[in-house]
């Protein structure tokens, strides 16, 4: 059906519901989350509408309850009082719904996206609620959460005069894009999570770095844009600053972009430096976690790195700071009983490590395990003591972590990845 209609908002509104039932309790909540005034007439009511409707009164309907009402909503499924409507409306200037009965509507509601300044109606001319719906919901999807600030900041810009077109189309193609900052755990394909999958199949750009295996750069789609943005130590690499602003240009396209990060984002990811480079500049960004190698190096290696009688704490630590410093803060943990610390980036500076242990007095037969390429088909471990920590690291396949405490005498029981 074809309908000559406005896409219009009505003021002040005052609608006049009929009916108790579930429908009526449908439009009831409908009017509500609009913030609409209106008033419930129903012989019988569901005891639900009395909660959403603050005028409410259980009585058969009259004409003498229209007042001056001009809008007025038939929920009651009642064909005689939908034919006492369509002959008042004969001698009345009314607008009125019959609801689920097209023919006899002057108005029909449609799906509604959340209510805020930016909202969005979708109408089927009352043939599938239910098609109206699903595309609402698409279309509510397409919506930055922050709209509303950003809205009211445009109200304030064009309240002092401030109006400017282009400027505002560039910033909401900015804001229509999407990027995430995936964790792609330790390489093992089966090992992302489900979101981490759809997204990395679904987007239309990826920024890959040169930890990501090969068997996750494989279930990336070929029409996929990819963007390599290997950090390798002692190689030609992407500075951090260079690959935000790479990130932050994708964005100005409007594309939605997954940066696929080795193991979780944010632990010693630099996930938080890009995602708060991004939200400065107002560009919408979602974190999706993934398995660090280290919490998953361990667990396939047979250690455990907390366990009853051996260690009820852990640290992750990173022995590599800005500007290849090292970091040594943590290394009188060791000394720490019942203790577990996982080292990341450690492996190159194990003399460094062994060396700091022993001149504050940790005990050097303390149990360490260098385990190389978490959860991967090449996976390899070496088990020691600090004492002999430098030799174990000097011939460990990289990438690789360390693993000291006595969690480590686990890895002759538990078992292991095959």
């Amino acid at each position: 059906m074809e309908n000559k209609t406005l896409p219009i908002l009505l003021k002040n509104q005052k609608i006049l519901l009929i009916g108790g039932g579930n429908v009526a309790l449908q439009k009831a909540d409908v009017l509500l989350q609009n913030k609409i005034d209106f008033k419930v007439v129903a012989s019988i009511l569901d005891y639900r509408i009395k909660t959403v409707s603050p005028k409410v009164e259980q009585k058969d309907f009259e004409l003498s309850d229209i007042e001056d009402y001009k809008i007025i909503i038939d929920a009651t499924g009642n064909m005689e009082v939908t034919n006492v409507l369509l002959e008042y409306k004969k001698t009345h200037d009314i607008l009125l719904n019959v609801v689920d009965v097209p023919e006899y509507c002057d108005f029909y509601f449609m799906a509604l996206t959340k209510n805020r300044p930016l909202q969005i109606a979708v109408s089927s001319n009352g043939a599938s609620p239910t098609a109206a719906k699903h595309f609402r919901d698409e279309c509510e999807a397409l919506i930055p959460k922050d709209i509303t600030a950003y809205l009211e900041k445009k109200q304030i810009q064009r309240d002092s005069g401030i109006i400017q077109v282009e400027e505002t189309q560039k910033e909401l193609i900015k804001r229509s894009s999407k990027i995430y900052l995936v964790g792609c755990g330790t390489g093992d394909v089966e090992l992302l999570t489900l979101k981490a999958y759809k997204i990395i199949k679904s987007v239309d750009v990826v920024f890959i770095d040169h930890l990501i295996a090969q068997e996750i750069l494989d279930i990336i789609p070929e029409s996929t844009k990819k963007v390599f943005v290997g950090k390798q130590k002692g190689f030609h690499s992407v500075k951090q600053a260079q690959i935000n602003k790479l990130l932050l240009e994708e964005a100005a396209t409007g594309s939605s972009i997954a940066r696929l990060k080795s193991g979780d984002p944010y632990i010693f990811g630099r996930g938080s430096e890009e995602a708060i480079s991004l939200v400065k500049e107002g560009v919408s960004v979602e974190v999706i976690p993934g398995i660090s190698s280290a919490i998953a190096g361990p667990l396939l290696a047979g250690i455990a790195p907390t366990a009853r009688g051996y260690a009820t704490n852990l640290s992750i630590v990173s022995a590599h700071l800005a500007g290849n410093r090292i970091n040594l803060e943590w290394v009188p943990m060791l000394k720490m009983g019942n203790h577990t610390v996982v080292v990341l980036m450690g492996v190159s500076r194990a003399v460094q490590i062994q060396e700091c242990a022993k001149s504050i007095g940790v005990d050097m037969k303390t149990p360490v395990a260098i385990i190389s390429n978490a959860s991967r088909k090449n996976q390899s471990t070496q088990i020691g003591t600090l004492k002999n920590m430098d030799t174990l690291c000097e011939n460990a396949p990289r990438p690789a972590l360390i693993v000291i405490g006595d969690v480590v005498n686990l890895h002759e029981i538990l078992p292991k990845m095959d």
